[in-house]
């Protein structure tokens, strides 16, 4: 039989510090409070978020529309630059502009946050970003939960995860049966990597010596750890604003899987589009991944957006007043490529992520820098 121990067994012992939790949330406090909206009900602090839907009046048969994402190993980048207050910003990105896809104006998000060690200041920094990202997007941050994990992570790893819930009229949906051919898709420049393919971009950039974060790239103009925590463009309110303006059959949000995969979730079958790369040229950091890792150009572009990080797909007549609105949005936007109808066999450069999607074949060459 084993003897007691020296003294009594407590939370803190065993790798939890409650104090620094609460610590924690009187630092966020405000940056929450900060991200709300009139629909929102009740106090910072409670067991559940709360919001009233009823004063939803403008919707006449209003669907709800869910979605939850995290933001991968683009935290590795943050923790080892010790900037934890953009990160936040990514994961409302991530979230709402696959919300705003379907036409759903996003309402509100809640927000997990998993840590080895509750660092305050840190946590607090996190939720800053997180709160910045909703009142980029409109939305409300609802609620959130930290969870300390000693044993499980390392005390300075974390990891973030968010869900969203928005609202669009039925009759208002967005989707690849609105999508007709002869359509002109429409590209939305990205602010650069945004939040996939870090894996394969740290591996080239920072594995095995061949450049770090700290090293200056002339053809960058900044610092290899700068570029890739450039946080994601959140397109939401300005995916809304182009819905209200013109007729739009189709939104999609170019994240894993590249610009083809992602475009052909919201075809029908019996369509393909085609996307002529000539209409632009991928931004430096794709020129420096794939030159540094000798990537292939297939491999770049179902890995990384490669300069797009949203396209909508509309009638030509749109295509315009679409363009003309987003630039006026500070949004670069230009006709990448057009809808037609599939031909029998004809087989994309990748496929549609879990959906019975069409074909996008991406053609042509980027122009030289």
């Amino acid at each position: 039989m084993s003897s007691p121990p020296d003294q009594a067994a407590t939370y803190a012992a065993a790798g939890v510090d409650v104090e620094a939790g609460e610590r924690a949330v009187d630092l966020m406090r405000s940056a929450v409070q900060s991200a709300q909206r009139p629909e929102t009900v009740g106090g910072f602090g409670g067991f559940a978020g709360l919001f009233d839907a009823s004063a939803l009046t403008r919707y006449r048969r209003p669907l709800l529309a869910t979605s939850t994402d995290g933001v991968g190993t683009k935290i590795a980048v943050a923790r080892a630059l010790d900037i934890h207050d953009t990160i936040g910003i990514d994961l409302v990105a991530m979230v709402v502009d696959d919300l705003v896809v379907c036409g759903a104006e996003p309402l509100f998000m809640t927000d997990y946050i998993a840590t080895g060690s509750v660092d305050p200041v840190r946590i607090a920094s996190i939720v800053s970003g997180i709160a910045n990202g909703c009142r980029q997007a409109g939305c409300a941050l609802l609620g959130g939960e930290t969870a300390e994990h000693p044993g499980l992570m390392a005390p300075d790893e974390y990891d973030v995860a968010g869900a969203g819930t928005g609202v669009v009229e039925a009759d208002r949906l967005l989707g690849a049966d609105r999508v007709r051919s002869g359509d002109i898709v429409v590209a939305m420049a990205s602010s650069g990597l945004h939040s996939n393919g870090y894996s394969l971009a740290r591996y080239v950039l920072l594995g095995e010596g061949r450049l770090g974060l700290d090293a200056h790239v002339t053809d960058l103009g900044r610092t290899v750890g700068e570029e890739m925590l450039e946080p994601t463009r959140i397109y939401a309110r300005d995916v809304l604003a182009l819905i209200e303006a013109v007729e739009v059959h189709a939104v999609s949000h170019v994240t894993g899987g590249g610009l083809a995969a992602n475009i052909a979730r919201v075809l029908p079958p019996q369509f393909a589009a085609h996307i002529t790369r000539s209409s632009w040229s991928p931004m430096p950091i794709f020129d420096l991944i794939g030159r540094e890792g000798a990537v292939p150009q297939a491999e770049l572009e179902r890995t990384f957006n490669m300069g797009i990080g949203m396209v909508a797909v509309l009638p030509p007549a749109a295509v315009g007043p679409a363009i003309a609105l987003l630039g006026g949005r500070g949004v670069a936007a230009w006709a990448c490529g057009e809808v037609r109808a599939r031909r029998d066999g004809e087989v994309g450069d990748a496929a549609a992520k879990g959906v019975d999607g069409g074909a996008v074949r991406l053609v042509g060459v980027h122009p030289a820098r």
